[in-house]
């Protein structure tokens, strides 16, 4: 072992609410876990400005702020928190072998255990308005922020599942959907189109795009355009949902484990396991179904669980 290679129990790889779950549950069962957090330290929630529905808030409370409280929990405990981003990987294949990690492409870790919560980032379309709007009315998350729009009027941008999904389920809550989709066709499911087709309060625009989402510090509206005839409107509404898919931060798993055909890791039966002894994967990263904090936190706690057993039996 070099003198810039660290050996530790348990690694856990990304600081959102499932790797700051797993430090609090892996720190208790004394496997002294080290968290590196990732470039976005607390993950997708410190771009949320207000988290209305995570137990134990009953006022609610800012995405930023909620993290720090996770993080001091998981501190609480024992847990060290490092920022770094870990760039190589290079995961053994044999029950109770090392794994070996480097982090920002020279700091070397060996650890008996790996969980990954590398988390999920959503996809968005690459306005400048649209960026800076994200908190002030733009989501990328109906079931997240869409109860602030209660009554209110709102787009949804995408044509597929998700999109459709998510504007089902605002239709409940606001007073109108208006659907973007940017070809003359949506690609979800049948089942899921008629639904849509079948609620009263969405209305589906085909072959249109945003141009610029407007106002200053909060949505007031949307400029788009028909990208068959390039004709230009503004419509007023106050939330902007982009439904147009998420990219699960894998790229370095790649050809190391088990994934699926978009990249989400692939964890065995209802456990956090990876097809790989000693590698656990919990969150955003392995889930494409709920994409809460809850259930990340949930699956964070399994996956810590699932590490505590798997070191016992090696005992």
């Amino acid at each position: 072992m070099s003198e810039n290679t660290e050996r530790i129990k348990c690694l856990i790889i990304g600081s959102g609410p499932a790797g700051y779950t797993a430090a609090i549950y892996a720190a208790r069962a004394d496997l002294k876990p080290v968290v590196y957090t990732g470039l976005e330290m607390g993950g997708q929630l410190t771009t949320t400005t207000e988290v209305d529905n995570f137990p134990g808030y009953p006022e609610g409370v800012d995405g930023t702020a909620l993290m720090e409280d996770l993080k001091k929990q998981a501190e609480r405990f024992g847990t060290e928190v490092r920022f770094g981003m870990v760039t190589k990987v290079d995961l053994n294949k044999e029950e109770g072998g090392i794994h070996k990690v480097t982090v920002d492409e020279s700091k070397e870790i060996e650890a008996e255990t790996v969980i990954i919560a590398t988390g999920a980032t959503a996809r968005y379309l690459g306005l400048e308005s649209e960026q800076r709007l994200k908190g002030g009315g733009v989501s990328a998350c109906a079931t997240c922020d869409g109860f602030f729009y209660r009554g209110q009027d709102v787009i949804v941008v995408g044509a597929g599942d998700t999109a459709a999904e998510e504007a089902t389920y605002l239709a409940n809550i606001c007073k109108s959907v208006t659907m973007l989709v940017r070809k003359d066709y949506m690609r979800a499911s049948k089942a899921m189109q008629h639904r849509v087709d079948k609620t009263e309060n969405i209305t589906v625009m085909y072959n249109t795009e945003i141009d610029e989402v407007l106002g200053d510090k909060v949505v007031e509206g949307v400029r788009v355009f028909n990208n068959k005839t390039n004709n230009k409107q503004d419509i007023k509404v106050t939330g902007v949902f982009i439904a147009i898919g998420h990219k699960p931060n894998t790229e370095i798993f790649k050809d190391v484990l088990d994934m699926d055909e978009v990249g989400y890791l692939i964890t065995k039966g209802k456990s956090s396991k990876t097809n790989l002894p000693g590698v656990f994967a919990c969150g955003d990263v392995q889930d494409k179904e709920y994409r809460q904090a809850v259930t990340a936190a949930g699956s964070g706690c399994m996956a810590a669980l699932d590490a505590e057993r798997y070191l016992g039996a090696l005992d």
